[in-house]
């Protein structure tokens, strides 16, 4: 390397340079409003010449530097950059990124309210949702597609990116869209007015039993609470008395919907989580004794994909030994973060305090040794954690106490009071292949098929629908058209896998997400194991 081909100190320092004046505009001068608290300033004599310094570097940069800088990249490079420095959660949310990021949150967006596939280029309707305006107009399960504002979407390979675009708008807008139904030859047109989309938290409720109730959150959204009232209510008034409370893979969500759904287990007053920072005193979130609910027994099923505010609940009915926690050890974030709007229209989400459950335990996994820290998963199914409860390791040794004098540790999640090991005896990269073309092969399998010839009700699906080897044939032979090549010796591994895939999706489009879980909780050991927990009434101190 020549002298003329060394990179100069600036070159090399630019990106932290970039990095620093950049979380100094951040704060400068800007509101920085709490979810749950007055606004706050930065007041202006903080900003100082430091401040002035760097924006004149950064002005110098985009006007004299050697090279074209391409600011957008740049500036979020050096943003990622600088919040690497902090913790795996406190993170740069872009423009583009947080309009959906908020829909995800708020549990709402504005559009048709459809669930759609796409099944041979073809937009298919899987379900209109429920109360939605498609479901007004009109719009049935299996409807195809065909154009949307006399533009064709069918056979033109459309990315779901588009499509949503093209279906979601404000409120009182309209879209006109072009269905071909079941074997009709020409277009039915609907005319359809957007409306707000509840996205929803709760995917599914229903009775597993005379006494007990399943109900499945799949985050904590801003409306996840209201939606467990709504959900579990009419399980109550069917006898339920008895609740499994599914959190497996819920990343996590709002502390106060986790907190607001505890209140049903515990009296007025209880602790059910504490925070505390750096600059955040101790807050206490205790139950607020507004129990609607009789729900004499709970069991909680979580698994390493559920974090935050599902182990705010998990750690609560754990420390408390209100109920059962059953599964694998939880994914282990204990901090929690607040969201600052920015000048750009993007936002910061900041850590500002850690949560700490009510024996006193924070759960957050090591992140400043932690080079793979988002790799956990992958890690323990690799040492054999999740066959092997044995092989948990905990970061913290200290040992907490729950009510009844259990002894629990923090440091790295929630550990179940009952493991259920993965079952990897059908995971091969065949089964995830093909279990991709599941879905769409279901949908065609159905277009093809009088309903009145299947069973009328769940129940009788569940216990008597059976998935033939010709029609798993079927599917082999559609996932090879898809380019996906049979392998016949992990084939035979996940035969039976695919079997039960096949029968919850039919399920899915005869009973929507009811039928989906009833098929798959018929065959889950975590749901087997949690209703003989609740049934044998034994109290989970005695373990």
């Amino acid at each position: 390397m020549t002298e003329q081909q060394m990179p100069s100190k600036f070159q090399v320092r630019l990106p932290l340079i970039l990095a620093v004046t950049l979380a100094a505009g951040m704060f400068i001068g800007q509101q920085l409003p709490r979810y749950e608290s007055n606004a706050r300033f930065i007041p202006g004599s903080q900003a100082g010449p430091v401040a002035g310094t760097l924006d004149e570097i950064l002005r110098y940069i985009e006007a004299r530097y050697v090279d074209t800088v391409g600011a957008e990249e740049l500036k979020n490079g050096a943003i990622e950059h600088l919040l690497e420095q902090l913790d795996p959660h406190s993170v740069y949310i872009t423009p583009e990124e947080l309009e959906a990021v908020e829909d995800d949150m708020s549990g709402g967006f504005e559009g048709v309210g459809i669930e759609f596939l796409m099944v041979d280029d073809t937009i298919q309707v899987v379900t209109p949702l429920t109360g939605g305006p498609s479901e007004a107009a009109g719009i049935l399960p299996g409807d195809k597609i065909v154009t949307i504002n006399d533009t064709v979407v069918a056979g033109v390979k459309i990315d779901n990116g588009k499509i949503y675009k093209k279906l979601r708008g404000p409120k009182g807008s309209s879209v006109r869209l072009g269905i071909l139904r079941g074997r009709e030859q020409s277009l039915r047109s609907f005319n359809i007015v957007r409306d707000v989309i509840p996205v929803k938290s709760v995917d599914v409720a229903y009775m597993l039993d005379a006494a007990t109730g399943y109900v499945k959150i799949n985050r904590f959204s801003a409306r996840t609470y209201q939606e467990f009232a709504e959900a579990v209510g009419p399980l109550a008034e069917a006898g339920m008395h008895s609740l499994v409370l599914d959190l497996r893979g819920n990343p996590g969500g709002y502390l106060e919907e986790a907190t607001d759904l505890l209140s049903q287990f515990f009296p007025d007053g209880k602790l059910l989580v504490y925070t505390e920072g750096r600059t955040e005193r101790r807050r206490e979130y205790k139950s607020n004794g507004r129990t609607q609910f009789n729900i004499a027994n709970v069991a909680v099923l979580i698994d390493e994909g559920s974090a935050s505010a599902s182990e705010i609940v998990a750690g609560a009915v754990q420390d408390w030994d209100r109920g059962w926690v059953i599964g694998r050890r939880s994914f282990g974030k204990g901090l929690v973060q607040e969201q600052y709007p920015l000048g750009d229209g993007g936002a910061l989400r900041l850590t500002v305090a850690r949560y700490f459950t009510p024996s006193g335990r924070c759960i957050q996994r090591d992140y400043k040794h932690d080079r793979d820290y988002d790799h956990e998963a992958e890690r323990r199914l690799e040492n054999g954690e999740l066959s092997d409860a044995s092989r948990i390791k905990y970061a913290d040794s200290t040992k907490y106490y729950t009510g009844m004098g259990r002894v629990v540790y923090g440091g790295g999640g929630i550990s179940p009071d009952i493991f259920i090991p993965i079952d990897t005896s059908f995971t091969n990269e065949y089964f995830f292949d093909v279990r991709q073309q599941v879905p769409q092969f279901a949908a065609r399998w159905m277009e093809n098929r009088d309903r009145a010839t299947l069973p009328g009700n769940l129940k009788d699906f569940v216990r008597s629908f059976p998935v033939s080897d010709a029609m798993l044939n079927e599917l082999i032979v559609y996932a090879d058209k898809q380019g996906i090549k049979i392998n016949e010796g992990e084939l035979k591994q996940c035969r039976d896998e695919l079997k039960l895939q096949l029968k919850a999706r039919i399920a899915k489009i005869l009973f929507h997400d009811e039928g989906l879980y009833a098929v798959f909780n018929d065959d889950d050991p975590a749901v087997e194991k949690a209703l003989q927990v609740l049934k044998s009434g034994e109290p989970v101190a005695k373990r």
